[in-house]
């Protein structure tokens, strides 16, 4: 459940230009690797930094920092093994947390997931699915708006943060929420957009998301603390529901850099991983594919706004990076409190930061930009 920011259209709000494809299999090359070299079984092998081009030391100031900032866990992984791991405040590697809006790019996986099978498309309208949208405004909005969070959904500080988490049927509540805007005039970082999807992917796929989830996802890759919760009705909470660990959700990061392979077998397919984290899905906000967060430039919104309560209601757009010192293909998972899953291509890297949220931490939390600093300071060289 990480927090809001809208951004408006600067040039009338046009899609960018490959909105009308149903597939991203014609985007470039350039995205998730092909493979990571070696990825974990039941349980996982560590390795000493230095063997793997990492430097001890400049590890262990990052850990020093993600400790004063409040973190419950970091790991860091290259090679597929577990080069540094770091518990603190009372946790170990078998602590399971929420992980807020972690979740939304496990959803869109999911989705990824469902395309691939034929379930779905995400340039048909989510109308297809929820009915009740046929006859309105919404009933335009398609998948693919609602991945880029760009579908001009009804979205309020109020709606998203009091009314949504306080109702017991979370999905009726975001369904009948009204229409905005028309898709693709403003980004907004929804939870009630995202939370309708849950009744996109049960009526795609005919499963309970959170079944989906573990038959497709999170049971494959052996995330074995690893769970997407419900509402009170019942409805998997698609936009903030995961509860997972630090080593889980290294796995997950695993199968997004190796192109969506795990152990030989296709999880998700390497076209949709590159259509979620190698391209912005909206020319709206160059920092966001398909729910994971980019590190291209160009406009971007407040990015305090997807990790910090306190600023929420700050919809000021900038242009530049959310790391600017990071490399342009880094990508991240991130939730309310700097949850954060990072995958770096290039180094063939995935960290891994959970924390408990706090409104106004003190100091702050350890965020996208600390956990980039494993890339831009203690990589040393290729592995070895």
């Amino acid at each position: 459940m990480a927090a809001v920011l809208g951004v408006a259209a600067c040039g009338g709000g046009s899609q960018p230009a490959d909105a009308a494809r149903d597939t991203p299999s014609a985007l470039p090359s350039a995205g998730p690797a092909a493979a990571a070299s070696q990825q974990p079984g039941a349980e996982w092998e560590t390795v000493d930094p230095a063997k793997v081009g990492l430097d001890p030391a400049a590890l262990a100031e990052i850990a020093k920092t993600a400790e004063q900032g409040k973190s419950n866990c970091l790991l860091v992984v290259r090679d597929g093994r577990i080069a540094g791991e770091w518990y603190f405040r009372g946790t170990d590697a078998n602590t399971a947390q929420q992980v807020f809006s972690v979740t939304k790019s496990v959803t869109s996986t999911l989705t990824g997931i469902a395309q691939d099978e034929g379930d779905l498309k995400i340039s048909e309208s989510a109308s297809t699915w929820i009915p009740s949208w046929k006859g309105t405004p919404s009933e335009v909005v398609t998948v693919r708006d609602l991945l880029s969070n760009s579908s001009g959904r009804r979205w309020s500080v109020d709606i998203d943060y009091n009314q949504l988490v306080r109702a017991a049927d979370q999905t009726a509540f975001a369904v009948g929420l009204d229409q905005a805007s028309p898709p693709g005039q403003v980004w907004a970082y929804n939870n009630s957009a995202i939370q309708t999807l849950q009744q996109v992917l049960e009526g795609a796929t005919g499963q309970d998301p959170a079944a989906f989830a573990e038959d497709r996802l999170f049971g494959p890759l052996g995330m074995a603390h690893t769970s997407m919760g419900h509402d009170s009705a019942g409805n998997a909470q698609t936009y903030a529901g995961v509860t997972s660990t630090c080593r889980d959700l290294a796995r997950f990061g695993l199968l997004a850099l190796s192109g969506g392979t795990w152990h030989g077998k296709q999880i998700v397919s390497a076209d949709w991983l590159r259509a979620a984290t190698a391209t912005s899905s909206t020319e709206l906000n160059a920092a966001y594919g398909y729910l994971w967060w980019l590190n291209h430039e160009g406009v971007i919104g407040n990015p305090r706004a997807a990790t910090d309560l306190s600023q929420v209601d700050d919809q000021t757009a900038v242009r530049g990076q959310l790391v600017a010192a990071a490399p342009d293909d880094m990508f991240w998972a991130i939730g309310l409190g700097n949850q954060v899953v990072q995958v770096d291509p290039g180094s063939g890297t995935v960290v891994v930061r959970l924390g408990t949220p706090e409104v106004t931490p003190t100091p702050p939390t350890f965020g996208p930009a600390e956990a980039s600093r494993v890339v831009t300071e203690a990589v040393t060289g290729p592995v070895g």
